[in-house]
C-alpha cells in the first residue's frame, strides 16, 4: 500500500475578516483537540453534525434574498451549498456506521447544533464573506484531521476495517473497499468544500472591487 501524500493546503490571512474566521478556527480546534483527542471516528461524527450546518443555511438566507428582491437567486451556487451539507451529511453517516456517538457527544452534538445554527446565521447576515471564510479554515482543519486519521490506519494504530456499506454505495467504492478508502474518499470532499467556500468568500471581494 502506497501511502498517499500529505493533503493539506493553508489560504493566507490578507485583512480583518480573515483573521477573525481563522481565530474562531483555531480555537475551535483547540476545543475539539482537547475533547476527543486520536478518538477520529467519535470526533467525525460530532463535527460532522456541525460542518452540515453552514451549506443549508447559506442556501436558505440566498433564497430569501432572491426572494425579496424578487429575482432570481444565483441558482448553481445555491444549489452547490445544499450539495455541500448533504455531503456532510452522508459523511455522518458513515461514521455512525463505524463509531456510536455516547451520550455525552450527543448532549454535545444538540448544544453545538443550536449555538452555531444561530451564530452562522447571525454571522452570514452581517458579512457572507467573513462566513465563506470560516467554512473554508474549518474545512482547512477537516483535511488536517483526516490526514492525520489516514496516517494512523496506514501506519497500523487504528485497524484497518471493512467500509460499510452505506459508503460503498455513496462513494462507489470496491466491494472489498476498507476504512482507509472511506477517509480518502471523505477527505477529498473535504478539500473540494475547502476550495469552494474560499472561492465564495473571494467572490465578495471581487463583486466589491467592481461595485465599490
Amino acid at each position: 500500500m502506497t501511502p498517499l501524500a500529505p493533503a493539506p493546503v493553508h489560504r493566507p490571512v490578507h485583512d480583518l475578516s480573515d483573521a477573525v474566521a481563522l481565530g474562531l478556527t483555531k480555537l475551535l480546534r483547540a476545543v475539539a483537540d482537547l475533547f476527543f483527542s486520536k478518538r477520529y471516528g467519535h470526533r467525525a461524527v460530532v463535527l460532522e453534525t456541525v460542518a452540515a450546518v453552514p451549506g443549508m443555511v447559506a442556501a436558505t438566507l440566498l433564497h430569501l434574498r432572491g426572494l425579496r428582491r424578487m429575482e432570481g437567486p444565483d441558482e448553481r451556487w445555491m444549489h452547490e451549498l445544499v450539495d455541500e451539507a448533504e455531503n456532510e451529511r452522508m459523511h455522518l453517516l458513515t461514521f455512525l456506521a463505524l463509531a456510536q456517538p455516547t451520550r455525552l457527544e450527543r448532549l454535545i452534538v444538540l448544544l453545538a447544533q443550536g449555538v452555531f445554527f444561530n451564530a452562522f446565521f447571525l454571522l452570514y447576515l452581517l458579512s457572507p464573506r467573513t462566513a465563506h471564510r470560516l467554512v473554508g479554515y474549518f474545512e482547512e482543519e477537516a483535511v488536517v484531521s483526516y490526514t492525520r486519521y489516514l496516517q494512523e490506519v496506514e501506519d497500523g494504530s487504528i485497524p484497518n476495517v471493512a467500509a460499510p456499506e452505506i459508503a460503498k454505495r455513496y462513494w462507489s467504492l470496491p466491494a472489498h473497499a476498507t476504512l482507509r478508502d472511506v477517509i480518502v474518499a471523505v477527505r477529498a470532499d473535504e478539500m473540494r468544500h475547502r476550495d469552494a467556500n474560499h472561492g465564495y468568500a473571494d467572490r465578495f471581494d471581487v463583486a466589491r472591487a467592481v461595485h465599490p
